[in-house]
């Protein structure tokens, strides 16, 4: 918690790091969110609507700023949460989109409307936007025990997005949610998941399916069910904010070299 309280981005111009979440609908983008605002709060809070349904329970495009408790000042991050992905187009999170938010032209607040892609006020987009508005790190959140059953179609649509995040060079992390419900040793202790040889399996699935290094895959249990915080189940939910604040550096380390270049 200390880490990321006193996290400062590499590129001064930042102030708070840009963390874009992406996945499936019920994948637990939002539960991530209320998840690591419950640490912070040192309570169980919900203020991203969360929940199982057919169809996503988010609708608009929401940036969601993190203070260190009640009376706190503002985290050095941001976590923007989206409309799920869905299989068929025309519905769900529409890629168009995606490449709107991720160089920075859509505000929060902005619902979605899957069979017509965001476009942007002709003046507004006509100015550069600086790098402080854009995304900073892009996180697939996938249910561990949905991995096997994902199709084809929205294999191919996670892919598609892969390759936009890459041509513009923006860091990429998968958290793996839902451990304690895909394997009966990790739901009796949280701890056995470094030991658990099918949630190895699990890891090295989302890898080969995704295209993603195994270290880039980071399992988590998200707060769902519990009424109180529970000290290891933090500790998952930290490593993985921590390694996205780390990787979102690398992103800015390397966009800020580029507009050095650009004015040499």
């Amino acid at each position: 918690m200390e880490m990321i309280r006193n996290h400062k981005p590499v590129v001064a111009s930042v102030s708070r790091v840009r963390i874009l979440m992406i996945g499936p609908v019920g994948a637990g983008k939002s539960s991530f969110f209320n998840s690591i605002n419950s640490i912070f709060m040192s309570r169980i809070t919900s203020k991203a609507m969360s929940g199982s349904a057919a169809t996503s329970l988010t609708t608009q495009f929401r940036t969601y700023p993190v203070k260190d408790g009640r009376e706190g000042k503002l985290l050095p991050f941001v976590l923007c949460d989206t409309m799920g992905l869905e299989e068929q187009s025309g519905a769900g999170l529409d890629i168009e989109d995606i490449s709107s938010i991720l160089q920075g032209h859509i505000p929060d607040r902005y619902k979605f409307n899957p069979t017509t892609p965001f476009k942007p006020d002709e003046q507004k987009s006509s100015r550069p936007v600086s790098l402080q508005e854009k995304i900073h790190c892009v996180v697939y959140v996938i249910d561990a025990t949905k991995i096997s059953l994902m199709s084809d179609k929205l294999q191919e649509k996670l892919a598609s997005i892969r390759r936009k995040v890459n041509s513009l060079g923006i860091s990429q992390i998968v958290l793996m949610t839902k451990v304690d419900e895909a394997c009966p040793l990790v739901e009796e202790d949280l701890q056995s998941l470094y030991v658990s040889s099918y949630i190895k399996t699990k890891v090295q699935e989302v890898s080969s399916r995704l295209g993603v290094p195994v270290s880039c895959v980071l399992p988590v249990k998200n707060y769902s069910q519990e009424l109180e915080l529970e000290l290891n189940c933090d500790v998952l939910l930290l490593s993985a904010l921590q390694q996205m604040l780390n990787f979102a550096d690398d992103y800015l380390d390397d966009a800020d070299q580029m507009e050095d270049n650009i004015y040499i």
